[in-house]
């Protein structure tokens, strides 16, 4: 079953924010993982949250998701991108 991150990222320090935003998807992509969504437009339709930089990841699974993210390549840019942003990432389960 896919398993996807979605986070809602406020970003404060563009230009240590490019480092990360550099390095992340050649890791991503060696856990089996992919964007589908990495940016963009968006809008509220529902509710009074605030949307900031939008992103979606899939994975093959949950297993595949969690390796990404406890890995110790990947735990290094959490560093850097919880000193250049803020905002929350969630794991889901999907189908």
């Amino acid at each position: 079953m896919a398993a996807y991150i979605y986070g809602n990222i406020e970003i404060t320090r563009p230009e240590l924010y490019e480092e990360y935003r550099r390095e992340v998807p050649a890791l991503i992509a060696a856990h089996g993982g992919r964007y589908l969504v990495r940016g963009g437009a968006v809008s509220v339709l529902e509710g009074s949250g605030v949307p900031q930089r939008q992103v979606i990841l899939e994975f093959p699974d949950m297993a595949h998701l969690q390796a990404f993210y406890h890995s110790p390549e990947y735990q290094r840019l959490v560093a850097i991108r919880q000193r250049a942003a803020s905002g929350t990432l969630f794991a889901i389960e999907g189908y």
